[in-house]
């Protein structure tokens, strides 16, 4: 499809030029909220952004936060995943996942001591289809369960989104969009909703299409990963 470029940068670096290019690649996906000033505000609570680039256009790209909590008396790490778009034209390409693994790896390195977490709220199934690709168990699933995983996913979401949060459902239940997938492309094909995370997804999340976002947690360890999660990782934080 391309040779592609995965390289990191942390927000309050990007130039004028990125942010737009990076707001332009949102909104051909993506609609509600109060559109770039709301995109931009979210961007700016980020730490760092990772540029995905084919033939020198932007073509994906995914933001997070790093940061570190207390958990049982102990500290952990966070990984917090924002915003991620993939151009459609792309959907296949693996740098984006590979460089993000990478990532995780280097965090591990730079902080072995810190049990490691994944925070991610889902507001599309293929987005959700990655948690098990990434991870063999996560919360919530739709047969492992982790509910052990929970009390750290709804401490993190209330911290985050307060009463916006339900924790019943597990769901970020915004009483205003921040932003929807675009209804052209929200609807899983037929061979999709075949599978058990697209099907579990929905049942989960129902008004996905008004913006209510899934809480989830993944926790990052060697037992946990897919067996090319962990080579790709291992390699980073070698």
């Amino acid at each position: 499809m391309g040779n592609y470029t995965a390289r990191f940068k942390k927000v309050a670096e990007l130039d004028a030029a990125e942010r737009r290019a990076l707001a332009q690649l949102y909104f051909r996906y993506y609609e509600g909220g109060d559109g770039e000033t709301e995109f931009f505000a979210d961007l700016d609570r980020k730490t760092e952004v990772l540029l995905v680039h084919c033939g020198g256009a932007l073509i994906g790209f995914t933001t997070s936060e790093i940061y570190e909590r207390t958990w049982r008396g102990a500290k952990v790490q966070i990984l917090y995943s924002g915003d991620t778009v993939v151009d459609r034209a792309h959907w296949g390409q693996q740098a984006l996942s590979f460089a993000w693994i990478g990532r995780l790896g280097r965090l591990r390195r730079e902080r072995p001591d810190l049990p490691l977490y994944w925070f991610v709220i889902v507001k599309g199934h293929r987005t959700f289809k990655f948690l098990p690709t990434f991870g063999k168990s996560f919360y919530p699933h739709w047969s492992i369960d982790r509910s052990d995983l929970k009390p750290l996913a709804d401490q993190l979401a209330r911290e985050k989104f307060g009463d916006e949060y339900d924790a019943e459902r597990g769901v970020v239940a915004f009483a205003r969009s921040r932003g929807h997938l675009k209804r052209e492309i929200a609807f899983p094909s037929e061979e999709e909703k075949s599978r058990d995370a697209v099907r579990f997804f929905l049942e989960r999340n129902p008004d996905y299409l008004k913006g209510h976002e899934l809480v989830c947690l993944c926790e990052i360890s060697d037992e946990n990963m897919r067996p090319l999660t962990k080579r790709v990782f291992d390699k980073a934080a070698a």
